[in-house]
């Protein structure tokens, strides 16, 4: 899928309610893939940890490459690695339809940015909470997509970080509306609505999907509760 064609798909989704699969069951996950898609998932999240850029390690680009073999759904890959200019090549073999990179990681990121949307990928770049949210001004023109990280990165399952809602805001009114702006952590039906009014329009989803017994009503849920 060109970067066009997967902007125009996630865009006519919103409110995006995208599960992370951090949270899956990689013993089944073949399985947990089909009930997602089945349920609605119109994207899938895939978390990226290398154990020195955040302390956790998750999976790389050949578990995706065979996640890949399973759906034609797109893959939004959120890159917590160091140097990650130097894999994006493998990730974008593996099938990933959107990469995005942290600016703790690559505080230039332009040249990055440019090379994943020449790739036809959506380009994204990524701020972890202690980072003042006018570092992204620069950058803005060069994304299709600004993920905001409402916990600190490296771990699910961590409380709602309430300053993201300003830098939300703070993007939101910069953004143009052919942009996404993602949200990740702690997003639960006690959270996404005000996330959605501060402007998200992509929401990561863990625990508040994997947690519950029936995918497709939880996926419901949230995407009513971020339409309030």
């Amino acid at each position: 899928m060109n970067r066009e064609k997967t902007l125009a798909r996630l865009l006519a989704s919103r409110p995006i309610i995208a599960p992370s699969m951090l949270k899956c069951d990689f013993g089944n996950l073949a399985d947990d893939i089909a009930q997602l898609e089945a349920a609605g998932a119109p994207v899938l999240h895939l978390d990226v940890m290398d154990g020195h850029f955040v302390p956790n390690l998750s999976y790389g680009a050949m578990v995706i490459e065979r996640m890949r073999e399973h759906t034609t759904l797109p893959f939004d890959a959120h890159l917590m690695i160091s140097d990650p200019e130097k894999y994006l090549k493998d990730y974008l073999k593996a099938g990933c339809d959107a990469i995005s990179i942290h600016l703790e990681a690559v505080p230039q990121p332009i040249s990055v940015l440019e090379k994943i949307r020449e790739s036809e990928a959506l380009a994204g770049l990524v701020i972890n909470p202690e980072t003042p949210v006018e570092k992204l001004e620069p950058y803005l023109p060069h994304c299709d997509l600004i993920l905001i990280m409402s916990v600190n990165p490296g771990f699910g399952g961590q409380k709602f970080i309430p300053k993201a809602l300003e830098k939300l805001s703070w993007v939101r009114q910069r953004m143009r509306d052919d942009q996404l702006l993602s949200v990740d952590g702690g997003i639960a039906f006690e959270t996404i609505a005000a996330t959605a009014q501060s402007g998200a329009t992509l929401f990561v989803c863990g625990s508040s999907i994997f947690d519950q017994s029936d995918y497709s009503q939880a996926i419901t849920n949230l995407r009513n509760a971020a339409t309030l």
